[in-house]
């Protein structure tokens, strides 16, 4: 599966790893997880990582991210990693490299790169990556070892998800044999503080359901703004909130950009396919874990009444 994209790898001096915008756990673990793996077979290779440092991953180099210059690009190959749009990519100057490689475990809507790997069969793009690994008979660290499973442990969320199958556990084990404090792990992903506790039952609060019983909850703006959080912190962090609630299988969080006049949204479900709803109104993502922005609340109001008729029918 991996041939062509390890025959890139082999080919450049220079390899530039990307990976969306707002990173979660999954597009860090697999972004320092592929620098480390290279940095270990190919040692005369310069590997670097852009985009915005992931500010909640610091106990795992998150925040780590290397300064390039535009003319590093020239020559280069351009990785990207867990990211199914070119508009979520963080740092667009992919589009300037010599070549460029795309491995994604999002639902497929268009080719961005030379050369892709793409299959959504996997929970986590850590786990492409830890596949690349096993299939090209790779050196691998305890330290990139354990930025991987961090990954695959977030996208599974903690091997729970309909997404996590026999494969997932077959790569997890693969890793495990490098060394990985998984109390390291888990202590470092999941702590928490009691403002941030204070924080989740606020957003608990404001959970409402719909006729057919689809939880969801609306943040405006200056709420964000008063909560001291982003958008995306609103919606993405906070979602799973609503999860295992009795009687709910589909569940949307919303919240209001001020700066930009949007409406952030995150849909979530422990069944029923929300992806085409989050393809309608210019989405994407997985069968049950997808986003979108829309314009305004009459469009996020119409994006919950698809997913309340969605959850009717089931």
């Amino acid at each position: 599966m991996f041939e062509a994209v390890l025959d890139e790898i082999r080919k450049y001096d220079t390899i530039i790893i990307h990976r969306h915008k707002n990173p979660d756990g999954d597009a860090i673990g697999s972004q320092l997880g592929l620098r480390q793996l290279l940095l270990d077979n190919f040692p005369e290779k310069k590997i670097r990582v852009v985009g915005e440092p992931g500010r909640r991953f610091p106990a795992f180099g998150g925040t780590d991210m290397d300064i390039v210059d535009d003319t590093e690009y020239r020559d280069a190959l351009a990785i990207l990693l867990d990211t199914g749009a070119p508009g979520l990519i963080s740092d667009d100057r992919f589009r300037t490299a010599a070549r460029t490689v795309r491995i994604d475990h999002h639902v497929f809507s268009s080719q961005i790169a030379d050369v892709e790997v793409i299959d959504p069969s996997y929970e986590s793009c850590a786990g492409l990556v830890t596949e690349l690994a096993i299939e090209g008979k790779l050196k691998v660290s305890t330290k990139a070892a354990t930025v991987l499973f961090m990954g695959i442990v977030s996208d599974s969320g903690r091997f729970r998800y309909e997404s996590t199958s026999s494969g997932t556990f077959r790569r997890a084990s693969f890793l495990m044999q490098f060394n990985i404090d998984t109390n390291f792990v888990y202590t470092n992903f999941y702590v928490t503080s009691l403002s941030a506790l204070r924080l989740k039952s606020w957003f608990i609060d404001r959970i409402r359901f719909t006729g057919n019983k689809v939880a969801y909850y609306y943040i405006t703006s200056e709420e964000v703004e008063e909560k001291g959080i982003t958008t995306h912190d609103a919606v993405r962090g906070y979602v799973n909130t609503m999860a295992d609630l009795e009687g709910v299988r589909i569940w949307v969080a919303f919240a209001e950009n001020g700066k930009e006049g949007t409406v952030e949204v995150e849909l979530r479900s422990c069944g029923p396919n929300v992806n085409p709803i989050a393809v309608k109104y210019g989405g994407g993502g997985h069968e049950q874990a997808s986003g979108a922005i829309v314009p305004d609340t009459d469009t996020a109001m119409a994006l919950l009444e698809d997913l309340d008729q969605l959850a009717g029918n089931i």
